[in-house]
């Protein structure tokens, strides 16, 4: 079921080629300032601290605190994130030197999870998103999106993270570009159909979907 719906989530957006980032590095800074915010926000924040030449690690290290609030105002909550920016960047740093090497670990996944949860400000979603994204791992990310569009089709009853991980990760072939492509399909299609007032009558996924809103 999960992936025949993948296949019609494809067949009608097309391949959506997340993360856009020219560095694995600024796939971590995008997962923590996309917390709360759109896209678009992050991606002034981000082109500022490119204007200034900050996505690298040390740097963003070295940089005041309050000149990377000022940078990153634009995704909101400017405050925590420039703690949680530096958190995540100090533990990259002195466990491994950069992201480039952290993505060259053999570290087993489940361990390698349990550290990132471990960093102040690292949720379970962010995680999940820094370790496919950045580092391509093997690890399914959940979001409200996900949530509201499988508990409406009736696939899913549950609203904990851990459930829909494990349904997701158990369901599917363990491929890489799926998992990347599949969560970027959700986003697409929560964004166009699925929206917290759902456009039911233009959705393609009527005909299998429980919640008959039409």
């Amino acid at each position: 079921m999960l992936l025949n719906i993948y296949k019609k989530l494809l067949n009608f957006f097309g391949k959506q080629n997340w993360w856009p980032a020219e560095s694995r590095y600024e796939v971590v800074v995008g997962a923590i300032l996309t917390q709360n915010t759109s896209w678009k926000n992050v991606e002034k924040a981000i082109q500022n601290l490119k204007s200034y030449d900050l996505l690298d690690e040390y740097k963003i290290l070295d940089v005041e605190e309050e000149k990377l609030k000022e940078l990153i105002k634009p995704a909101g909550f400017y405050n925590i994130k420039a703690k949680r920016l530096k958190n995540i960047t100090f533990f990259i740093v002195n466990n491994y030197g950069n992201t480039e090497k952290l993505a060259k670990s053999k570290e087993d996944l489940t361990v390698l999870r349990n550290k990132l949860l471990a960093v102040k400000g690292v949720g379970k979603e962010t995680a999940d998103t820094i370790l496919l994204y950045a580092l391509d791992r093997l690890s399914f990310v959940v979001d409200s999106y996900t949530k509201r569009l499988f508990n409406r089709l009736g696939v899913i009853n549950s609203d904990d993270y851990d459930t829909i991980k494990y349904i997701f990760e158990s369901s599917l072939p363990k491929d890489l570009e799926l998992y990347k492509e599949y969560h970027a399909l959700i986003v697409e299609h929560c964004k166009t159909f699925c929206r917290k007032k759902p456009n039911c009558k233009e959705c393609f996924l009527k005909d299998i979907c429980v919640r008959k809103c039409l």
